[in-house]
């Protein structure tokens, strides 16, 4: 029995020590576990643009796992294609699940540019050329609705007590959960022509 006991506590250590927990649930993740899976980079499936600092890894490391072929699928579709020459349409990468309008705009003034959030999707944002200023907030900072959320159209806008800017390049990209009131398009010192791909990730 002692035998037994010992050896199955070997098995575990062994285990724990190489990492073969079995567990593909994040939410149970240390952060530290979190930051090296994120760092590693595997998730982008080759793509070669940086995720921006501003990205909830917990987040993204859950949704990930919960709908791996969407989100791979996703990654594949933006280092397979040329982005700068795709047309200005709707991709559908699988169906309604994964979706990518690509489109090109100037960028606003600020006072033009709206607070929105999503619910049945997930954002990936990418400035393909041009620049633009992004603002995010935590869903805790919304102050007050302006436009109820549509089911149809999956937004709502708002106005919120604080939020933080980052600026948008070809450099780097941004993702957005349910949780993240965003403020894209907004232009950075001149209004000036922007192109842009949002990859859409349907949320189960």
């Amino acid at each position: 029995m002692k035998k037994l006991i010992v050896k199955t506590m070997v098995l575990i250590s062994f285990f724990g020590i190489f990492g073969f927990s079995g567990s593909n649930d994040p939410s149970s993740w240390s952060s530290q576990k979190i930051n090296k899976w994120f760092e590693k980079g595997e998730w982008l499936n080759g793509w070669k643009i940086k995720p921006d600092g501003s990205i909830n890894r917990r987040e993204l490391a859950i949704s990930y796992f919960k709908n791996k072929s969407r989100w791979d699928k996703a990654f594949t579709f933006l280092k397979t294609n040329d982005l700068s020459k795709l047309e200005i349409k709707r991709y559908d990468i699988d169906g309604d699940n994964v979706y990518a309008p690509v489109s090109e705009y100037l960028s606003k003034n600020e006072g033009d540019a709206k607070y929105e959030a999503h619910k049945k999707y997930i954002d990936i944002q990418y400035v393909i050329q041009g620049v633009e200023l992004m603002s995010v907030a935590p869903m805790s900072e919304r102050k007050e609705v302006i436009t109820v959320y549509d089911s149809t159209k999956d937004i709502e806008f708002m106005t919120v007590k604080q939020s933080k800017d980052y600026k948008a390049t070809s450099e780097r990209f941004f993702v957005f959960f349910p949780s993240d009131i965003h403020r894209p398009g907004v232009k950075v010192e001149e209004n000036s022509q922007v192109r842009k791909i949002v990859v859409k990730v349907k949320v189960d």
